[in-house]
Parts: C-alpha cells; structure tokens; sequence
C-alpha cells in the first residue's frame, strides 16, 4: 500500500505503524515508552503525528497504516502537541537535573531541550514516592518516574519476571512490585535491563564507587582489580570512541593512575572455570549424573532459578562464576605467593553486570571474608575515570599482573552468548581426547538468536548442546527438564540477550548495532591470541601444580565450587 508522510508518497505493509513506516525511511519521531520488538503502548504520546485525512492526532507507535493515509510528523499541532507533553512530564518530575546519575544521559532532558523547553508553565501538585533502596543492585526513585512503562515490558515479556508492574490509577499510578514492596523482596533477579532501558533517572545501580575510593585510599589494603572480558569492548563507548574498540590496556593504565595496586584479568579465571566446567560435565555423563548440566556464570540466572525453579537447582553448574573464582584465588593462592594477610587485600570486580553486586555479597561466596569486595560497572568506572581526571583516548596499552593476567581466547569469549559452551568444549574434547578440537570456533552456537542448538560428537559420546540468552527463552527448555523430556546434556544460560556484552551495567544507550560491534570485537580477541583454549594457560596449569592439584580436586572444590538457595517466587 502507499502512505504520504510528509508530502512524500511512500510505501508500507498491512500491519505496520507509522512509526516504523517513518523509521525505515529516514524520518525521525521522538520517542520515550517506545520499545522496538515489544508490544505497543502510546502511554506518553511523545510520538504524536498529524493523520491529515482524518484531522487529529495520533500515537505513530500504536496506530497501524492504512492505504491512502496523509500524515505529518513536524505540523504546527504536532509540535506544540509535543511540545505540551513534555511540560506536563516536567511538571511532574523533580528539578534535580545537575545532581541525576543520568544527567547529559536522559531522553526526558534531551527532549526538552530540543523543543525548547525553558520555563514551567504548569505547576501543581506532584506525585510522591519513597526511595527503595534496599537491594544490593538497583536503586528506585518512583518521584522520577514518567510511567513510560518501558522497564514493566522489558521485566515481562523479556526476562519473564515480572518483579514490577504499572499500579494504582490516574494520578496516583506508579511502576512498583506487589504492595510496594522494596525490590530487596520480590523476586527481582537484578539482571539490570530496567536500568538500560529507563529513558530517565527512575532506575540506576547501587554504587560502590565510595567505597572503591576509600580502599584505595588506605595504606593499609592491597586493591586488585580484575576486568571482565565485555568491558574492554564497550568502555570506549563512554569517551567517544567507536563501539567495539578494543581498549584493554588503556583500562589497565587508567586503574594504576587512579592508585589501583595490582590489576588482573578476569579471563584468567574463566579459563579456570573452564578446567573445572569441562571437568564436571565430564563427570555427569560419564558417571550417569544429573543432567542436563546448566552453567552457573549468569548469577542472574542463577537467581531465576532458584526463585521459580528451585526444583532443577541440581541441575547447575557447582562451579563459581568467573570473578568469584578470581577472587578466592587472590586471597588464597596469590595472597600465600605475596605473603599479605588475605584480610588486608580487597578485591574490585569491574563488570557489565549489576547482578554480580547481589553475587558478590552472597553468603555462600565467602567464609571468614566474602571472595569479592566491590562490584563497579562499565559505568561506574567511566565515572571514576572522569573523576581522577585521566584522558582515556591518550593512555597508553599496559599489560596486567602476573600470574593471575594470563588468559586465552576461551576466557574472552565468555563474553558473549555461547560463548561459555563453546569454551567449554573446546576443553572437554581435549580431556577426553587428549588432543584439540580441529575446528574449535564453533559456529553453530554463535550469532545474536535467543536459542541456539547443535550437537556435537566427542570420542562417540554425542552431546546435545544449547546455548540461551534473555530469560523469557529458557522456561521451555525447563519445562521439558522437569517433564524428564528433554534430551540435551549441556545448557549455557545468560540472563541478559545476547550475554554480558548488553548486561545491565552497560553504557546506556545500547542498541542492535552496538551489540552487534561487541561481539564481533569479543571474537577479534579470540582470533587474535596465539593460545585459545582454557588448558593451554601456563598460569592455570601452574597454579594446579602448585596449589589445586588437578580439576575437581578437593582443593579445588572447597575454594572454587559453591550450592545455592531455593528462594520464595513471591
């Protein structure tokens, strides 16, 4: 069919809006509730067009063409429209723009800015809200909320959670769990998508920056910090530079000027989990133990399952998720090298993750003193980098520490969806061989699809693999789990679409496109190492010698394996 939009005659498809309709052709129409993918709300009307033929106003995001439809999206009724909403949006929001985490970051502010935006001509009463702050993860400031309802989709139809939802009406409507409980109680998993895709301030992680600060300022605690492999290709993002560029060594530079003492790589310990990964889903299928095995890495994941399927928690992984594992080692092994009392060194994990905050501080990661101290985010360490002063373009590349820098291409991989498995494989085919794989890029479990199988043979056992992201794509495979139907022995699981390279914590805004440059960088890191399998890390095969002994020893699982919770669904 065709449509004028703008006095140009174009062509759509039945069913299509109008907002996708303009998009493809190059005409932008400001959005805030607008989720592409997600079913369609016109709740804050910020998308209103003019329908010619029919003389009114419209949401383009909701409203479907039709043949011979007449639309304007810059008419004088269409900006001053607009140009209303925003004010009333602003009437309702607090005037706290220069002390906001999203300041320079906020759509509502962009937006204002655009249409001109410079005085309040509606004044009256606002909506209240208290601060939640209790959760180890996520902080809520209701008074914030514009009621866009972005982060109720993404909590729904995206992770199938459902930890808040749009309650109460008219005027004393707010986004909120059940009975306005604090998100510390709910079944939240704190994988963090509400935050990435908050188009204000309403949504934001809990910071460790202070405390950050503190430990390094005190003479008295050795700071390590590790860096997560997603980090290193979204960073630049921050400070201007191109999605996917490659920054490793400028991170490490900027984290000894900011008075880090020593700096490792949390690569190191995914070839770790690794070792001690292929070792036990070795062990499951040989000795006919529970299967299928599900990685434990994602501890979004990880909290999923234990809020709606605590009866399958058998079937994950014993292993630590990567920074955890670091973390033990450092205070045992590399701390027994230093000769520093494990109480005095204080571990920074610098990850995509906000869910890692709440993994960090769980009771069953610790003993005398928790694996992790401090979780900051990609975000949170583009802030303390502003805040030391440093030029990030302008640092030089700096390696990181011995011995606990050392990583392969199967530790960088981690950083994408399938990537676990993939490692992982890689591994297991060489334990039970004794030789590497011939082709160890193993591209069926590779691309940006929320499901992806394959199967593989190794020494005549067939594997049945798959590997999932986004949470709403793994009840189907847990329903067969728990049918006794399923035939796969070997499931990666990352909370997040496409894993940690669009976690939670993030630069904001993401995109497709982003992501898409993410991986392909996380790929370029494995293509470019000379060793890209986790056994061939001198390091790793040093510390067994000198410290774990071998994969699954009892060293090993005192310090490297941990058990779970089973947790109330509501």
């Amino acid at each position: 069919m065709n449509i004028t939009i703008n006095n140009l005659e174009v062509w759509a498809n039945p069913g299509e809006t109008i907002l996708e309709v303009a998009e493809r052709e190059g005409i932008r129409i400001p959005t805030l509730c607008y989720l592409k993918g997600f079913s369609p709300t016109g709740a804050c009307r910020m998308c209103m067009v003019e329908i010619q033929n029919e003389g009114r106003l419209m949401p383009s995001c909701a409203f479907p063409v039709y043949d011979g439809m007449i639309v304007q999206t810059n008419s004088p009724n269409v900006r001053r429209a607009r140009k209303t909403i925003i004010e009333l949006l602003i009437a309702n929001h607090p005037q706290d723009c220069l002390v906001c985490i999203r300041n320079g970051n906020c759509s509502l502010q962009t937006l204002a800015a655009e249409y001109g935006v410079r005085s309040y001509r509606y004044v009256g009463q606002r909506r209240k809200g208290k601060l939640d702050l209790a959760s180890p993860s996520i902080e809520r400031d209701p008074e914030k909320c514009i009621l866009c309802g972005r982060c109720v989709r993404i909590c729904h139809e995206m992770q199938h959670v459902g930890a808040i939802d749009l309650v109460n009406r008219g005027f004393n409507s707010t986004v909120s769990p059940a009975m306005d409980r604090s998100l510390n109680t709910v079944a939240c998993v704190y994988c963090g998508q509400c935050i990435v895709n908050c188009p204000v301030g309403a949504l934001r992680e809990k910071s460790d920056q202070k405390r950050v600060w503190e430990a390094i300022n005190n003479t008295d605690k050795l700071v390590v910090a590790q860096i997560a492999p997603a980090v290193r290709v979204s960073i630049g993002e921050e400070f201007g530079l191109e999605p996917g560029e490659i920054v490793t060594g400028k991170i490490v530079a900027a984290l000894r000027r900011m008075g880090i003492d020593t700096v490792f790589d949390t690569n190191f310990a995914a070839d770790l989990t690794i070792m001690e990964e292929a070792h036990e889903l070795i062990e499951r299928i040989t000795h006919h133990k529970t299967l299928p095995m599900i990685t434990s890495c994602s501890p979004g994941w990880v909290k999923y399952l234990e809020h709606f399927y605590p009866d399958l928690l058998d079937h994950l992984s014993t292993c630590k998720s990567p920074h955890e594992m670091e973390g033990a080692v450092i205070k045992s092994y590399y701390a027994r090298k230093m000769g520093v009392n494990p109480e005095k060194i204080f571990v920074v994990s610098i990850m995509p993750c906000i869910a890692k905050k709440f993994e960090a501080q769980r009771p069953e990661l610790g003993n005398d003193f928790q694996d992790v101290d401090a979780v900051i985010t990609t975000r949170e360490l583009a802030r303390m980098i502003r805040i030391a002063g440093l030029d990030f373009e302008r640092l030089p590349n700096e390696a990181f520490d011995d011995p606990l820098g050392e990583s392969t291409g199967a530790g960088a991989i981690f950083g994408v969806a399938g990537g676990v498995m993939e490692a992982a494989l890689r591994t297991a085919h060489a334990m039970l061989t004794g030789k590497d794989m011939p082709m160890i890029e193993f591209s069926p479990i590779r691309g940006l699809q929320g499901v992806k199988e394959a199967s593989v043979d190794i020494q005549g056992i067939k594997l049945k693999i798959a590997a999932v992201s986004g949470l709403k794509n793994i009840d189907i495979l847990l329903q067969d789990i728990q049918k006794g139907t399923s035939e796969y022995h070997f499931i990666e699981v990352m909370a997040c679409p496409n894993g940690c390279i669009n976690g939670g914590g993030q630069p904001i805004p993401s995109s497709p496109e982003k992501i898409k440059k993410r991986t392909e960088a996380i790929y370029k890191i494995d293509q470019g190492l000379a060793k890209r399998c986790s056994h061939h890390n001198q390091s790793i095969q040093k510390l067994y010698k000198e410290f774990l002994e071998k994969p699954g020893s009892h060293t090993a699982h005192e310090l490297l394996h941990t058990h779970y919770t089973k947790r109330n669904r509501y």
